[in-house]
């Protein structure tokens, strides 16, 4: 059992940055792989970024690569999400979620993880 909060999120301008981030508290953390998905109005939830235990290893959206990029921090059980160059077609809360597996290979998927926080709001205006 983990628990995730996520925080950072706000209003900016379209071009413009947000940093997010993520907590983990409860269990180990370093073994996890560590998602970040955002959910917009009337859409579904999404893959934004993964990065693996090791840290060494990130995933991007292709609608987010180049823009965003997200690390970890596993001595502060912190994952981030640096979101450059925003768009208005970013708004969306976006979710931190954990996956508890050794690895797993369909890390886009909202169903491989095992843990979600419970949201931070971003909206991006033009």
């Amino acid at each position: 059992q983990v628990q995730l909060v996520e925080s950072g999120g706000g209003l900016v301008q379209a071009g413009g940055s947000l940093r997010i981030s993520c907590v983990a508290s409860g269990r180990t953390f370093s073994r996890y792989t560590m998602g970040w998905f955002r959910q917009a109005l009337g859409k579904e939830r999404e893959f934004v970024a993964a990065i693996r235990w090791t840290g060494g290893i990130t995933y991007y959206a292709d609608s987010v690569k180049g823009r965003f990029t997200m690390s970890r921090d596993n001595a502060k059980n912190t994952v981030v999400l640096q979101m450059n160059s925003l768009k208005p077609e970013d708004t969306a809360d976006y979710y931190c979620a954990a996956d508890d597996a050794l690895y797993s290979t369909d890390i886009y998927s909202t169903k491989t993880y095992d843990y979600w926080g419970q949201g931070t709001q971003v909206t991006v205006s033009s």
